[in-house]
């Protein structure tokens, strides 16, 4: 039962990540240069080295800077990918390779299928490279998975370990 509630939860979150990277993707390019734009002054007016700046060089750093915001948030966006899809492929009893694998296919067929939908929007077209920071922005969340499974089973063996050792010394003694 709790790992249906489980499976549950992280399709769910999967799906909602999806629907934000498609709504995302349907923004027309002055949309969604606009949007990357406002974040990039946000970013430029809140630390410190740059907030002090003239007006004309905060311009210049805005228009260099929006293409890494761009790209910071294809990698963030599909890091959460990784994480839903690999914590699902975690409840099933199979082998790692194989979640690992599939986690990797369906985060990849989505960042593919993301920009084809893109190839469509007035003023966006598809990037391979955009494919590719998905892609590694995917295995980066799987990571993130795989560490904290190991973690959480690291604890959990150490915590049977002293149960048996307790056990054990109440028997002698």
């Amino acid at each position: 039962m709790k790992t249906n509630i489980l499976r549950i939860l992280f399709i769910c979150l999967l799906c909602a990540t999806f629907f934000v990277i498609f709504r995302f993707s349907a923004q027309n390019g002055v949309e969604s240069s606009s949007l990357s734009q406002k974040v990039t002054v946000k970013f430029v007016n809140i630390f410190p080295y740059t907030k002090n700046l003239s007006a004309e060089t905060k311009a210049k750093l805005v228009a260099h800077g929006e293409i890494i915001v761009r790209k910071i948030a294809h990698f963030s966006i599909y890091t959460l990918v990784g994480i839903f899809i690999m914590a699902f492929m975690s409840t099933f009893n199979t082998k790692l390779k194989i979640q690992f694998g599939v986690s990797i296919l369906v985060g990849l067929i989505y960042a593919i299928t993301d920009e084809y939908h893109q190839s469509f929007i007035p003023g966006r077209g598809p990037s391979a490279i955009d494919v590719c920071i998905d892609t590694c922005g995917v295995i980066f969340g799987i990571l993130i998975v795989l560490a904290i499974i190991s973690i959480y089973r690291a604890f959990k063996y150490d915590e049977k370990i002293r149960k048996d050792k307790n056990v054990s010394s109440n028997k002698i003694a």
